[in-house]
């Protein structure tokens, strides 16, 4: 089921909006101020879409409102129906402290297309394009994935480069990438810019790999998708209430590994407008009386693949 072009421009300027109501509380140390006013700015847009849309992706369950929670309808209830995956603020923490790549994120497919994924951690590991399909797997163990890779690519190792969320839970994994001269590129926050350095728009790993948030897998799932890349995943939960919820959605198998086309079933939008500068999107730029934001924008059908600057009157 082939998006139709016009919506390109409504979700690009969500993501847009959300960055924007970010930015007005950067390096203010209040992050939850700058996802509210991130969340508020792309929910009004959302609703001016001519659409009817789902939060399948969101920022919690309808008791957490008024973030953009799971189930919640979004548009003017005319026009196509979509699935949408939101983070109106990814890296928190780099907005309220004004640090690089803080991004607003929004991913759409048509109806019954996005994997309805709760929010619970998730096993990742990510790859670029134009290698053998089906190369990497979870279950294959960080030597032999990082030995595939190497093979694949013709390089050695320590010529090759992982990233990786810098938390305890992963201290085990570079263990092991530094006994086999791995180079890494550590993240402190935000693996949805991390996932998508596999491939670009200027790519800085060669993998990606760990255990982060399961929302933020499926949106980079999304990106990945329209990047002829390859990832596969699986949720990953800390005690039963988290089990029950993932029943209760419909997921039958816990410990289902996913792959991209499991997770994005056809085509599918992809928006991320930078809130501050990073390695994706510069930052929004405030001046007098305007401001100016950039998006990466992808289009899976269209082969879409861009970043649009834009600056807009306050």
């Amino acid at each position: 089921m082939t998006i139709n072009q016009k919506y390109i421009n409504s979700f690009v300027r969500a993501t847009e909006m959300g960055a924007y109501g970010a930015s007005l509380f950067l390096g203010k140390d209040d992050k939850n101020a700058a996802d509210q006013a991130a969340v508020d700015e792309m929910r009004n847009q959302l609703n001016k879409t001519n659409m009817r849309g789902r939060i399948v992706i969101g920022e919690g369950e309808l008791d957490e409102a008024p973030m953009l929670y799971m189930g919640e309808k979004v548009g003017n209830m005319s026009g196509d129906e979509f699935d949408i995956a939101v983070d109106p603020l990814e890296g928190t923490n780099f907005a309220a402290k004004n640090l690089p790549n803080a991004l607003s994120v929004l991913a759409a497919t048509k109806k019954g297309n996005l994997l309805y994924a709760p929010e619970t951690y998730m096993e990742k590991i990510a790859i670029g394009p134009n290698l053998p399909k089906d190369l990497v797997d979870l279950d294959f163990g960080i030597k032999k994935n990082i030995k595939i890779l190497s093979d694949a690519k013709n390089l050695s190792p320590d010529k090759l480069t992982v990233c990786i969320l810098k938390r305890p839970r992963h201290d085990n994994i570079v263990s092991i990438l530094n006994s086999l001269k791995v180079k890494i590129n550590f993240i402190s926050d935000g693996d949805v810019s991390g996932v998508i350095s596999v491939a670009g728009p200027n790519p800085s790993s060669d993998m990606y790999i760990g255990t982060g948030g399961g929302p933020e897998g499926v949106l980079a799932a999304a990106a990945l998708s329209c990047l002829k890349c390859q990832m596969q995943t699986r949720l990953v939960f800390q005690n039963d209430y988290e089990k029950k919820k993932v029943m209760n959605i419909g997921i039958e198998d816990l410990y289902k590994k996913y792959s991209i086309d499991d997770m994005v079933r056809d085509d599918v939008i992809f928006c991320a407008t930078g809130v501050t500068d990073g390695d994706i999107v510069s930052g929004v730029k405030h001046k007098d009386n305007t401001y100016q934001t950039e998006t990466f924008v992808l289009h899976k059908e269209s082969k879409t693949n861009k970043k649009i600057v834009n600056i807009f009157k306050k």
